[in-house]
């Protein structure tokens, strides 16, 4: 039976400062592998180099990785976040933005009044919309 008296209350921090320094550690080795794979600015045969250092030695690894790429961790990790931002704008925009067949084809009519479209360009046009 498992009681106070064999498992000290200072084995249980122990063995939840180790828990939490298990998965501090992988998390780590994924956000370092992660901008390995994301960096664009290393070509193929450093980033193999880098991704065997960390396997073979991976508390050193992380812990160089960290000291001479971390800087330039956060710019890698920014840029994506602001191209997926980009792209998720862009989509709903062209959710939101659909116009009807007719204001489409409203659009056309102005353009080619105006002298922007020739016959022959608004016709095609005007046969895509309508298809």
């Amino acid at each position: 039976m498992l009681t106070a008296y064999t498992y000290p209350l200072l084995n249980i921090l122990w063995t939840m400062l180790i828990f939490l320094g298990f998965f501090v550690f992988i998390w780590l080795l994924i956000l370092v592998f992660m901008d390995i794979f994301r960096s664009r600015d290393m070509g193929g045969g450093a980033k193999a180099l880098w991704v065997i250092f960390v396997i073979v030695l991976p508390l050193l690894g992380i812990l160089i990785y960290l000291i001479a790429r971390g800087a330039s961790m956060h710019e890698r990790a920014v840029a994506q976040a602001q191209a997926q931002a980009q792209a998720f704008d862009a989509a709903v925009r062209e959710a939101a933005g659909t116009t009807s067949s007719a204001d489409q084809l409203a659009k056309l009519a102005d353009l080619h009044s105006s002298g922007v479209l020739t016959d022959a360009e608004f016709e095609a046009e005007k046969a895509k919309l309508l298809s």
